[in-house]
């Protein structure tokens, strides 16, 4: 960020920027980092809900067949 904001002062020193052009350089950057960070928390996300049907299932499986094995004894 140090380096962002130097880079930005250098530039201002040498040609006339707007400080909306700087916003919008900042806000487009941000946009393109949260992106992929979005992503990677959809899929987590989705993973584990995934994970806790799959368990909810096995157990709900196991309690049929238990349930099954009483009757038959």
């Amino acid at each position: 960020m140090i380096a962002l904001v130097l880079f930005f002062a250098a530039a201002l020193a040498q040609v006339h920027i707007n400080a909306g052009d700087i916003i919008y350089q900042l806000l487009t950057f941000l946009l393109l980092l949260a992106i992929p960070f979005a992503l990677i928390l959809f899929f987590k996300r989705r993973n584990s809900r995934l994970n806790r049907i799959e368990e909810k299932l096995d157990r709900l499986l196991e309690d049929k067949e238990k349930r099954n094995n009483g009757d038959q004894i």
